[in-house]
């Protein structure tokens, strides 16, 4: 059974900056209860707290994150790069240690963000880009889909498991 990767806030988790979380119902219970899904907030494997105050990728450049040439900092300056990356590359130890070639990852956020993040005004304006995460996921083969995009997922599942 191909497993999934999934924002733990997704599923209910209160991981979330501000402590709560973004429950999905419908695919994403089934998938659950199949025993399909690995959960996991990389924000708070990268030893972040929750809840925690918000935090931005300055012009929302997650590939010059990963290169060492852009910054994820919070609204007060603190720089949280290095929790960011780390919280990335435990996300992909998770996914190559269970085989996961697919990922459910909260949209917006600069960690999971998949087809937008905030632009590093804290002025919550949205730009075409991906977050940290998702950029790396994706960097390795891993497919990155958004809570907005589950019929994708399910389509492919049924490309890489025919017959189930």
């Amino acid at each position: 059974m191909q497993k999934i990767l999934v924002s733990a806030c997704l599923l209910g988790e209160k991981v979330r900056y501000d402590g709560g979380d973004c429950r999905q119902s419908g695919l994403l219970e089934l998938w659950q209860q199949d025993g399909r899904i690995v959960a996991l907030c990389p924000e708070v494997a990268g030893g972040l707290p929750v809840p925690r105050p918000a935090a931005e990728i300055l012009s929302g450049d997650a590939d010059g994150v990963l290169r060492g040439q852009q910054y994820v900092q919070r609204e007060d300056g603190v720089d949280v790069t290095d929790a960011f990356v780390d919280g990335a590359e435990k996300t992909l130890a998770l996914c190559i240690r269970h085989g996961i070639h697919i990922a459910v990852l909260k949209e917006g956020s600069p960690s999971c963000g998949v087809n937008h993040v905030n632009d590093g005004t804290f002025a919550k304006h949205k730009i075409a880009a991906m977050g940290v995460t998702a950029t790396l996921l994706q960097r390795h083969g891993i497919a990155v889909f958004s809570e907005l995009q589950l019929a994708a997922v399910q389509q492919m599942l049924a490309r890489l498991e025919p017959g189930s």
